[in-house]
């Protein structure tokens, strides 16, 4: 029986509704616009249309946004001051900074400059913090809308075994610490793990985000799993997953496609952050 495919699409068109309609109530209320201020360095294509498709997100939901964008000669220095003006700048509740940054800029530095407060893209260090420690605080926007997928699509975390393929800072850490939040029993793996396709075998909750094409096979999965797939890799012209979708489709009970999945949830829950920046600034 082919699995239930999880539209991100459109459950993400649902949350930017959502946003939008409470970014007119803020506005309505206290006269407060939610800002955004996305920061580019360089011409890599994939950040350039990343940063346009939240600049038309930005706009759609009557978010006002900023770009700032500079070539890859800008100094480390130059950026910092830059970060520090945006965060005294009382009509921006949001910074974004878009990655990877060239080299020989030092990304980690940038991103701890920005106040924890405007963090929407919930990568500083003190976020992180509140994360493990299961505080309030901004949480990076993947891993935030494969949660609300999971919510939304009826899936039940608690006392599930859940297996994160994947451990980077940006995804596969705070997933792993999102889903153990919410009572699943997780596990953790990557390119040195033993026997992976075994360990994925026994996920009730599978989430693959390793960036190698169609790396997870449909035999690497157990009957009936809820299988989210982060990966976004371009092959000949076509966007792939992590996860091989033929055959995967046919032994789980739901699974989100590539695209049309994951992507469009990072954008929505990114400016819901944003959103609540505003909120907390006015509170």
């Amino acid at each position: 029986m082919a699995a239930e495919i999880i539209d991100g699409k459109a459950i993400a068109e649902e949350i930017r509704a959502e946003v939008a309609r409470d970014v007119a109530a803020l506005k309505e209320s206290r006269g407060i616009v939610p800002g955004l201020a996305a920061v580019i360095v360089g011409e890599n294509p994939a950040s350039r249309t990343y940063v346009n498709m939240k600049r038309k997100a930005c706009a759609e939901a009557g978010i006002h946004s900023e770009e700032y964008a500079f070539p890859e000669g800008i100094s480390q220095q130059d950026l910092l001051s830059l970060v520090g003006r945006l965060n005294e700048d009382p009509r921006i509740h949001g910074i974004l900074v878009q990655l990877p940054l060239p080299e020989p800029l030092d990304a980690q530095e940038v991103l701890a400059a920005i106040d924890p407060e405007k963090d929407v893209d919930g990568f500083h260090p003190v976020n992180m913090g509140r994360l493990v420690l299961g505080l309030p605080g901004f949480v990076p926007s993947t891993p935030l809308g494969i949660m609300e997928l999971l919510r939304r699509t009826g899936v039940s975390v608690a006392g599930k075994h859940a297996v994160v393929v994947g451990r980077s800072h940006i995804v596969g850490k705070p997933a792993a610490l999102l889903l153990l939040s919410q009572h699943a029993t997780v596990t953790i793996c990557h390119s040195r793990t033993a026997d992976l396709p075994e360990v994925c075998r026994t996920a009730e909750i599978l989430v693959v985000a390793v960036g190698k094409p169609e790396m997870v096979r449909g035999d690497w999965i157990k009957p009936g799993a809820t299988v989210i797939d982060v990966g976004i890799n371009r092959v000949d012209g076509k966007l792939l997953g992590d996860v091989h979708f033929e055959s995967a489709s046919q032994v789980a009970g739901a699974i989100t496609p590539v695209p049309g999945g994951v992507g469009p949830m990072t954008i929505a829950m990114l400016l819901r952050n944003t959103l609540d920046a505003a909120r907390r600034a006015v509170a």
